[in-house]
């Protein structure tokens, strides 16, 4: 028997097995559901947890956020048991802290009709839940594994920016810096050597972090996020002081941070520990102008390629940007793709 929930972490528990789903999927640590919890009362709009069961056991979880893109306020509306609106809804499924990866995750085990058919409950349950408000579904930056059970008449389908990933192949970080090329090898043993002999400038590093300032961290993060232009439809909300204070404590998130002696954080750099891919997230910095300084974000991948490869974990991955000049430092890419569901088509899955 096949069972479908949306939940609304800020008022429903945290599902039963859903740790355990996690951490059998190897998901990334914001994925956890009280994480997910502090990121949906922080929200400009509401994320939700959708969760698939087969005889009992979870098989498949589904991020989601339900889009008001005129939206102003700087929160979502309280939750009342569902959150259906006569106005009309964009549906994205998507973890919106973790670029590069579906926020659709299938257990290993679930065979590709199964999970087409477990999407098309999915899609039933939730026009049911959020009401007629809907106008249809984005699932974004699938891999090309996730389109069979996605795919479909009605549904459009394009290709997105891909996802940089290092695979690691190296014994030890020379290794990795052998396979460079030599002008660039040649300017990050420089760029080192300049970041490390600044008497002016303190780097520290690790999980679990509890030492920072919130609010500093996120007014960075923000701050360096409006500097790029915003892609066409981005439903994000501001970076949250709160939300900064419970991600990067925890033991699977680390944080590299530069500041200078009189304690003005200057960039920091925030990676998703993973037993198999590592996912570099969020980089933040202030520009030279304003008393940044140079070279920390090339200083910055050395750290976390270092770290993976220490570790032994088989990839890294790095975001959606900057495509080439992170392969000068090793790194290819993974193509990814939306899939646009209009409303007619949820529920549907005819080839």
């Amino acid at each position: 028997m096949t069972e479908i929930a949306i939940l609304d972490p800020r008022s429903d528990a945290e599902p039963d097995g859903w740790a355990d789903f996690v951490r059998r999927q190897r998901l990334h640590p914001v994925w956890a559901f009280d994480l997910m919890r502090v990121e949906s009362w922080l929200a400009r709009n509401p994320v939700l947890l959708a969760t698939v069961r087969r005889d009992g056991r979870i098989v498949a979880g589904m991020s989601l956020v339900a889009c008001l893109s005129w939206r102003r306020q700087r929160y979502a509306p309280p939750p009342a048991g569902g959150t259906r609106r006569l106005r009309p809804w964009l549906v994205e499924v998507v973890q919106p802290w973790l670029s590069g990866y579906p926020g659709v995750v299938f257990a290993d085990e679930v065979e590709p009709p199964d999970r087409r058919a477990m999407v098309a409950l999915f899609e039933r349950e939730l026009v049911r839940y959020l009401g007629p408000g809907p106008v249809g579904v984005l699932y974004r930056q699938l891999g090309d594994g996730d389109l069979a059970a996605l795919t479909g008449r009605g549904r459009l389908t394009r290709a997105v920016d891909p996802v940089a990933v290092l695979h690691n192949t190296f014994a030890d970080e020379e290794q990795w810096l052998a396979s460079l090329p030599k002008k660039r090898r040649a300017n990050l043993r420089r760029q080192r050597r300049i970041v490390a002999a600044d008497p002016n400038l303190v780097v520290r590093g690790g999980p679990g972090r509890t030492d920072l300032n919130w609010t500093e961290a996120s007014a960075l993060i923000n701050r360096h996020r409006a500097q790029f232009s915003r892609p066409l439809i981005d439903n994000r909300s501001p970076v949250a002081a709160r939300f900064l204070a419970t991600y990067l404590s925890r033991s699977d998130v680390h944080t590299l941070t530069y500041h200078d002696t009189s304690g003005r954080l200057l960039a920091l750099h925030i990676m998703m520990d993973n037993e198999y891919s590592p996912a570099l997230q969020h980089w933040a910095a202030l520009p030279v102008r304003d008393g940044g300084r140079q070279h920390l974000y090339f200083d910055a991948h050395w750290r976390g390629i270092r770290y993976v490869v220490a570790a032994g974990r088989a990839e890294l991955t790095d975001g959606r940007g900057l495509l080439e000049l992170k392969s000068d430092l090793g790194f290819g890419t993974r193509g990814l793709h939306t899939v646009a569901v209009p409303r007619p088509m949820l529920g549907r899955m005819s080839r």
